[in-house]
């Protein structure tokens, strides 16, 4: 039962299925333990979808999480029925027309793909390969819990 799912073919790479993959993997970088793989996975995603035509830059939306600064804005892109923010070119800034701040109430559709296959699906069209010597997946070494007696320091 199990082997069947392992093996189950990825889908064809649609706009539908593609930008269901890149909600799952952006969705889940928000958590997950080494989030710059699934964020540059997402990203290769969205800029190839662009180069293919097959997504749109809409604006310019200020960003609701500015990293060093007090205002800092993102690009939206339109992919399928699901919207995606990247950060903006120099080129952007002189394109796209500004769309202010973000709509709380514009939220996307549900999407029924599991993490796994959304990245294998991304991956796959992508070609962008996990990197596993990065920070993020280095195992520590077991180390033995040391217990002291009560009134003990610890050093």
């Amino acid at each position: 039962m199990n082997s069947d799912r392992k093996n189950s073919p990825l889908p064809s790479p649609t706009i539908d299925n593609l930008s269901q993959a890149i909600f799952t993997v952006n969705r889940h970088a928000k958590t997950a333990t080494n989030p710059k793989y699934l964020y540059q996975l997402k990203h290769e995603a969205l800029q190839k979808l662009l180069k293919e035509g097959k997504a749109k830059k809409v604006g310019l939306h200020f960003s609701n999480n500015p990293q060093f600064s007090q205002q800092q804005s993102d690009v939206l892109v339109k992919c399928g029925e699901y919207t995606f923010h990247i950060p903006p070119t120099k080129a952007d800034f002189e394109v796209l027309p500004h769309l202010g701040r973000l709509d709380d109430a514009t939220r996307n559709p549900k999407a029924k793909v599991t993490l796994a296959n959304a990245k294998k699906l991304l991956i796959s069209y992508t070609g962008l390969r996990e990197d596993t010597n990065s920070p993020g997946h280095k195992k520590r070494p077991y180390q033995k819990p040391e217990f002291k007696k009560l009134g003990e320091r610890y050093n």
